[in-house]
C-alpha cells in the first residue's frame, strides 16, 4: 500500500487503533467525517455547518465589504404592458386567448349577460348551481344553491357547476384571476364543481400579468385560471378536469 492511501475496511482482526475511512476523508488523522467537511480541522459539523453561524459570517463579510460605498439609485422604470397590445383590443385579445385553452366563450352586451347566463346553463341541462354571495342576481340561475353554511367537498362535487365574477383577467396570457371577493366566493366553490361560468366585465381586462398583479391584494387567496384544468404529464396525453373544472364558459361583457 503506498503511502497515505486510505486504510481498508474495518473486518476481521484489524487492529483497533487503525485509523477509520471517516478520518481519512477528514484530512486529519483520527478526526470524524463531519469534522472533516466542516471547514475547521477537528471541529464538529455543526460548527462548520450551522445555518445560523454561516449567515451570520456570510453577511459580516458583505456589509465589510460594502462599508463607506455611495448609495446607488435604482431604476424603477420597469415595462408594466405588453407594447404589442393597444388598449383598445385588450377584450378581443382575452377572447382569443381563452378560447385556445378550449374554453367556451361569448362576448356580449350589458343587455344580454343575464340572457346568454341562461342560455349557456340550459345547453348543459344544469338545474344545481353554486351562486357566490355578492353576485349581481341578474347573473344568478333560477333557484341557486348558496354557501352559507359552507358546502362540504361531497356537496359542491354533486351541484351541477358554479357561476361567478372575477378580480381581474389577463389579455396576453387568457387568465382570469378570482381573489374570494364579493361575486367569487371562496377557493373550493371554483375547484371542485365540474362547470364553471365566470362573467368578465371589459373593465377588468387588463393587457399584463404586471399590470394585473398592480390591481391585486397579495394578502387574498388568489386563484388563477387559465382555461379549464388539464394536465398532459401522463405520456403527453391531455387529460381535463383533473385539479378543478373540466369545463370554464366564460362571458366577456363589452
Amino acid at each position: 500500500m503506498t503511502a497515505g492511501a486510505a486504510s481498508p475496511a474495518p473486518g476481521p482482526g484489524r487492529p483497533s487503533g487503525a485509523s477509520s475511512g471517516a478520518g481519512a476523508l477528514s484530512g486529519k488523522s483520527g478526526s470524524s467525517a463531519t469534522g472533516g467537511f466542516s471547514g475547521t480541522g477537528g471541529s464538529s459539523g455543526s460548527g462548520g455547518f450551522s445555518g445560523t453561524g454561516a449567515k451570520e459570517r456570510i453577511l459580516a463579510r458583505i456589509r465589510s465589504a460594502v462599508a463607506g460605498a455611495p448609495d446607488v439609485e435604482i431604476t424603477r422604470a420597469y415595462r408594466t404592458s405588453p407594447e404589442s397590445v393597444a388598449p383598445e383590443g385588450v377584450v378581443e385579445l382575452f377572447a382569443e386567448r381563452v378560447a385556445d385553452y378550449r374554453a367556451v366563450v361569448h362576448v356580449v352586451d350589458e343587455a344580454e349577460v343575464a340572457a346568454t347566463v341562461a342560455a349557456a346553463l340550459a345547453r348543459r341541462g344544469a338545474g344545481r348551481l353554486v351562486v357566490p354571495e355578492g353576485l349581481p342576481p341578474e347573473w344568478a340561475p333560477d333557484d341557486p344553491v348558496t354557501d352559507d353554511p359552507p358546502l362540504s367537498a361531497v356537496e359542491l362535487d354533486g351541484v351541477d357547476g358554479v357561476v361567478t365574477g372575477c378580480a381581474v383577467a389577463i389579455a396576453v396570457t387568457g387568465t382570469i384571476v378570482l381573489d374570494a371577493g364579493p361575486g367569487q366566493g371562496r377557493r373550493a366553490l371554483t375547484l371542485v364543481p365540474d362547470y364553471h361560468l365566470c362573467v368578465v366585465r371589459a373593465g377588468q381586462i387588463v393587457a399584463g400579468v404586471p399590470e394585473a398583479v398592480g390591481r391585486l391584494d397579495p394578502t387574498r387567496p388568489l386563484t388563477w385560471i387559465s382555461g379549464p384544468s388539464a394536465t398532459s404529464d401522463i405520456e403527453l396525453n391531455r387529460v381535463e378536469g383533473v385539479h378543478g373544472p373540466r369545463t370554464l364558459e366564460v362571458v366577456i361583457v363589452r
